[in-house]
This record gives structure tokens, C-alpha cells and sequence, in this order.
């Protein structure tokens, strides 16, 4: 892979910190499932940069936004669309819901009914909803940035197993440091960091890098390492669900597109570890102890990666 290819990526995040300081890591995070074409979800209690972040991202890739606030009284129908009596023509017609876009910005989802959840399963999985029996095709590219308060937040619910599952990566903003605080504050006194953010590619240009990211080379003694991590994430004693078939795959993609962002144009173990807690981490449940203290599920996903042997690569 040519040097050059990453150009486009230190770009685009370049544009995205003008509006989100000191959070590199996770902007990188959220570049990369975006590059693997997954879908990103962001616990974190509100206030902290999520809805900025995804418009920044939305006008440094020159995506159609959307956003819709999820409250219990919003309905499917508000995210798939609905069909409505054409007077003048005698027909049903198509009303495009809010998912029709490029990037979608689901705010606080599990705030939101079972039914409006499930709402954006078929859009996040096969890039369609369905409505009245018709297919409607979503924008490509299409990603979804979903936000969730913490576990017990007043008006919560736990998001489905299955849901959890269609996203990509699970990611925190946390607090900003005190000199990251006053860096923001000092930067918003010249008006709205968003205003300075510029576009770096077109739809199609993301989509022919996406496409790369897909041929980034994995060999077997790579694909060996990540089928083991999984692997142990079912058989260690102290999980009840281990990680899906569906989560190898976003490990694979996601690994992808971090040796991409390397500038190369293949999988080395590093790549995969750097990875693999936000990958996996909300997708596996672990047991509730008979007395004692539970291990977090970074912890338990850190001794796996310590006990599973990484391959050494012939140069």
C-alpha cells in the first residue's frame, strides 16, 4: 500500500478535532468502523461531545445527517417511513423515514420502546427497510452512530442482545482533562468549531476506500489468532454468552481497517489486539459471582489476549 493512502484518513481526522479536542483515540475509533463499514455505539452520559462528533464526521465525509432523539412516545415509523394516500394519484406513496441517509445519529436509544429499537435492525444488518411489504433501499454509505445513557439512567432500558450485536464497536468520550476543558471553552469563543469543519472526500471517494479496506490481506496464521480470542471468550468459565460468529467478522473488518490506517495492506496480530475490547466487549455477558466482586469485562478481555499466544510473522 502506497504511503499516500493514508492521507485521506490523517485529513479527515483533522477536520474532525477541530471540533472534538483531546479525544484522538476515539475519533480514530470511530474512523475505523467506519472504514470497516460497521456501526458505532457510544455510552456515555450526555453533554460530553457525541452529537458533535457525528456531524463533524457527517461534514468532513460529506454525508446527508440525520438525527432523531429517542424518547418512548417515537415510533417505528418515524425511523422507517410510512406510506401515505396520494389523492391526486389514486396511490399509496413512500415517506422516507429518518434512517434514509448516510449517517445516522440515534441519540439515547435506549431510551426509546423495544418495538422503535428494533426499528433500525434491518437498516443496520442489510442496509433496507421494509415498510407495507416494499423494500426501500438506505443511502450508501450508511452508518449508524448510536448514543445510550449508562445502564440504570433515569428512563432506561437494556438495549437486546441482538441490537448490541449489529454494532461494530461499543466506545466512551468519558470527561474531558481540565486543559482539554479549557482548550474547548477557548476555542468556542470564536463561534462554533462545526463552522471551521471542511469536507475532505465525497460518498464515492469513502466508498473506494472502504472497498480497500476490504482487500487488506489476512493470513491464516492471523485469522488462527483471532478465531482463538473469540474461541476463549466462550470457553472461559466466568462468561455466560460468549463473542458471535457475527462478532469475528466485525473483528476481522475492523482490523482491516486498522492496519489501513497503518498504511499497510496487511493484518498483523497488533492490529488485532488494538482492537479487540471495543469490538467485543459488549457483546459477551458474564456470570454473576456467588459472593464477591465481578471482573469487568475489560479486565477479563485483557487476561485473554494475555494468555492467547500471537503469531509470530515471517518478514
Amino acid at each position: 500500500m502506497e504511503p499516500n493512502n493514508t492521507r485521506p484518513i490523517q485529513a479527515i481526522l483533522q477536520q474532525v478535532q477541530k471540533a472534538v479536542v483531546g479525544k484522538d483515540e476515539v475519533l480514530l475509533q470511530v474512523l475505523l468502523a467506519i472504514l470497516a463499514r460497521g456501526h458505532v455505539l457510544l455510552e456515555d452520559i450526555p453533554g460530553v461531545g457525541k452529537t458533535t462528533m457525528a456531524l463533524a464526521f457527517s461534514k468532513a465525509l460529506g454525508l446527508k445527517y440525520q438525527r432523531v432523539q429517542f424518547t418512548p412516545d417515537v415510533m417505528p415509523s418515524d425511523i422507517t417511513g410510512f406510506s401515505l394516500y396520494n389523492r391526486e394519484k389514486g396511490c399509496m406513496e413512500y415517506q422516507p423515514g429518518a434512517v434514509l441517509c448516510n449517517l445516522f445519529l440515534a441519540d439515547e436509544l435506549n431510551r426509546a420502546s423495544s418495538r422503535t429499537q428494533s426499528a433500525l435492525l434491518e437498516a443496520m444488518e442489510e442496509g433496507q427497510v421494509t415498510v407495507d411489504g416494499v423494500t426501500h433501499p438506505v443511502p450508501k454509505p450508511f452508518f449508524v452512530i448510536a448514543t445510550q445513557n449508562p445502564t440504570g439512567a433515569s428512563g432506561t432500558q437494556l438495549l437486546p442482545d441482538s441490537q448490541l450485536d449489529r454494532f461494530a464497536m461499543r466506545l466512551s468520550i468519558g470527561y474531558p482533562s481540565r486543559e482539554q476543558e479549557a482548550r474547548m471553552v477557548r476555542q468556542r469563543q470564536g463561534g462554533n468549531p462545526l463552522d471551521q469543519v471542511r469536507r475532505v472526500l465525497e460518498r464515492a471517494e469513502l466508498e473506494a476506500l472502504c472497498d480497500q479496506v476490504q482487500q487488506v490481506y489476512l493470513c491464516d496464521e492471523v485469522l488462527d489468532y483471532i478465531l482463538s480470542l473469540v474461541e476463549e471468550t466462550r470457553r472461559d468459565p466466568r462468561v455466560l454468552q460468549g463473542a458471535s460468529p457475527r462478532a469475528t467478522l466485525s473483528l476481522v473488518a475492523v482490523s482491516r481497517a486498522m492496519a489501513f490506517v497503518q498504511g499497510r495492506d496487511y493484518v498483523i496480530p497488533e492490529d488485532v489486539s488494538a482492537v479487540f475490547r471495543p469490538v467485543i466487549g459488549h457483546r459477551i455477558l458474564l456470570r454473576v459471582p456467588t459472593g464477591g466482586v465481578q471482573q469487568s469485562r475489560g479486565d477479563l478481555l485483557g487476561e485473554i489476549l494475555g494468555r492467547v499466544k500471537a503469531p509470530r510473522l515471517r518478514p
